[in-house]
């Protein structure tokens, strides 16, 4: 046998002896003879460079290192999911998703919610070519060499899987293994790692990927995403898992409420026997078809939804509350308190939320409160031990001006939270709204963080985001920590954010409520901001994701002097306030809602939407009266049928679709 044929057939035996471990539970040969096969790929490998495989086994062991990860763009955006903490919110979600069905809901797919690193894994001609961290849900950190080091990640898949296809799971870290790892850092006196979850997370972003093999990561998969044809979830799942991936066994198909609650109720009582950690139930609407109904808010998809287990909670001292000033004005009541462990972090803060909070808590500086971290994330205080509370006198109360600049407060009209009157000058709102106009979701400018920001305002260099833009060199050399490569590096990044597009402007403008998602529909919707500005409340209300509050925000906004000089500002600086043209292949579409549902002959739902957009169409995500009419493939769903006979839309087959254009 050739050194060349060794090499494959020792790839090809790993491979297999993976398979069967991660996959089908059996142990083919020992973990003893396993190493020793791999070190003599290793070896072997080593000898001929030449024979180079980015999905070899014996990337297992890492050795890249990695000093900038990339930033790449989903295919698909990874959404959060909305979350529920009761059998009656439960309930209500059932009863909201079946209305906007049309039809009652009959089979769903229950998983447990792991608590670790989303990660998303695009995977070409069965190998795994990209993997890519959750990020923001539309770009995340591609860390593929250290994603490649995870055991049960599987480099080349088995089976009938589609040719290009994305994948997402979650990383975790085991319990033992973060014990392990913990008990080594101990020894070595270091401080040990808080929780197994923020180890997973960052284990991921380690520049040296030989690192992150020495930590016994895991990754379970739960959703497919691409171009691809099954008809529910655990369809697409059961394929998943026969290619090689881990899918959980503990996922249940099920098809009541009362299903759901008894599974929920279940894993809550094995909890705490888990070799790792959980902090909730998962619950998707099984039928793929019935998810594109249901569809997407701006946040989260309408067919998921998160079931999440009562938090730990612990006791401590309540030391003071501070006020914090948001970009947007809004002023945010922080307790500071006596350190205390909870969910394996130290806490020293909780949210207070408002005014009405505070009221409700009815808090004494002094107090002994209740502290939980609302979702296992964010603590907040949930009461006081009524036997150790603080002096009547040290009751709270909330302030009436703002801590920064003195300004008056106030409250606007069916909203909880008080703002900052002085929008234009107090510092702390001006200095957020240009770190938010910076950063990477927005203008993305390289070279200012938020401590430059600060301090290119405490130097009277800039006082608002058009300021940005009349930097010179001569100005910033002087400035502490500014030595001339930084500089070079901050006009640059600031020169080169004039190509970023509208939308990103647009939501840089730090409007309030006015997101991603709702700038970029905006922009797709008016093209420019002088027809944006121009805009009455109904020609705002048409838009999709578009209600009262942003319309009011937007009209304040808009009204505001100083701000429209800011956009001439930045418009003479070059910015782009208008969206790109769009050149369709043609408009025979143009003013149609179209929607796309079943399965086509010739051409995937995702190439048909795309062809819809081309030719000046507009893509439905559900039936509804707007729909002008809807492309119908095979296996169409009944209750679509029977919502579109409902409303007489049209449904247009394929071959009649080909004839329109």
């Amino acid at each position: 046998m050739t050194t060349v044929d060794r090499i494959h057939q020792l790839r090809e035996q790993l491979h297999k002896y993976n398979y069967a471990y991660y996959v089908e539970d059996k142990h083919l040969i020992s973990d003893f003879e396993f190493d020793q096969l791999l070190k003599e790929l290793q070896g072997l490998e080593a000898q001929h460079p030449e024979l180079y495989d980015s999905n070899s086994p014996s990337m297992r062991v890492g050795g890249s290192v990695t000093k900038n990860f990339q930033t790449v763009t989903h295919n698909e955006r990874m959404y959060s999911l909305d979350n529920t903490y009761s059998a009656e919110e439960l309930g209500d979600w059932l009863k909201r998703i079946e209305k906007i069905n049309g039809a009652p809901i009959t089979s769903f797919t229950c998983e447990l919610k792991f608590d670790g690193a989303s990660i998303n894994m695009t995977y070409v001609n069965g190998e795994l070519q990209k993997a890519v961290t959750r990020g923001d849900g539309s770009q995340g950190d591609d860390v593929t060499a250290n994603v490649k080091t995870i055991q049960n990640v599987p480099l080349k898949l088995s089976g009938d899987y589609p040719q290009v296809f994305d994948i997402r799971g979650e990383i975790i870290l085991p319990l033992a293994g973060f014990e392990a790892l913990n008990e080594k850092r101990v020894a070595a006196g270091e401080e040990p790692y808080r929780n197994p979850r923020n180890t997973a997370s960052g284990s991921l972003k380690l520049q040296d990927s030989s690192e992150t093999a020495r930590r016994p990561l895991e990754c379970f998969f739960y959703a497919l995403s691409g171009d691809l044809t099954y008809t529910s979830h655990w369809e697409s799942l059961s394929k998943a898992r026969s290619w090689g991936f881990t899918v959980p066994k503990s996922m249940e198909q099920l098809s009541s409420l009362d299903e759901l609650l008894e599974y929920i109720d279940r894993w809550g009582k094995q909890r705490a026997k888990l070799p790792f950690e959980i902090d909730g139930v998962v619950i998707k609407v099984n039928s793929i078809e019935e998810q594109e109904t249901l569809g997407f808010t701006a946040k989260s998809p309408r067919w998921a939804i998160s079931y999440k287990y009562k938090a730990e909670q612990v006791s401590t001292r309540l030391n003071s509350v501070s006020y914090q000033v948001g970009r947007t004005g809004a002023i945010t009541p922080v307790a500071n308190l006596e350190p205390v462990q909870l969910s394996g972090t130290i806490v020293k803060r909780a949210s207070l939320h408002n005014a009405d909070q505070i009221e409700k808590l009815n808090l004494r500086l002094g107090d002994y409160v209740y502290v939980e971290k609302g979702g296992e994330i964010i603590p907040k205080i949930m009461g006081f031990d009524p036997m150790r509370r603080g002096d009547l006198a040290d009751t709270i109360h909330y302030i009436t001006h703002c801590p920064d600049c003195t300004a008056p407060l106030h409250r606007i009209e069916g909203e909880a939270q008080h703002y900052c009157t002085n929008e234009t000058f107090c510092p702390t709102q001006i200095i957020g709204k240009m770190q938010h106009f910076v950063g990477r979701k927005a203008m993305d400018i390289e070279g200012i963080g938020g401590e430059t920001i600060a301090l290119l305002y405490h130097q009277g260099l800039v006082k608002n985001i058009a300021d940005l833009y009349r930097l010179q060199k001569e100005q910033l050399l002087p400035l502490e920590r500014m030595a001339e490569k930084s500089v070079d590096n901050l006009l640059a990044g600031v020169l080169a954010s004039k190509r970023q597009p509208f939308h990103k402007v647009l939501f840089g403008l730090g409007i309030r409520h006015v997101g991603e998602t709702v700038a970029k529909r905006l922009t797709q919707h008016f093209g420019s901001i002088d027809r944006l500005m121009k805009s009455n409340a109904e020609d705002l209300l048409a838009v999709d994701d578009i209600g009262e509050k942003i319309v009011e925000s937007l009209h304040a906004y808009f009204m505001h002097p100083d701000n429209i000089q800011m956009i001439e500002d930045l418009r003479a600086y070059g910015l782009s306030l208008e969206a790109e043209k769009i050149v369709h292949a043609s408009s025979v579409f143009e003013g149609k809602t179209i929607v796309v549902s079943g399965v086509f002959e010739h051409k995937s739902r995702n190439e048909l939407k795309k062809i819809i957009e081309e030719n000046g169409g507009k893509v439905g995500s559900s039936i509804s009266s707007k729909t002008s009419f809807v492309l119908a493939g095979d296996s169409m769903g009944p209750s679509k049928k029977e919502k579109a006979n409902k409303l007489e839309i049209p449904l247009i087959s394929e071959s009649a679709f080909y004839e329109m254009l």
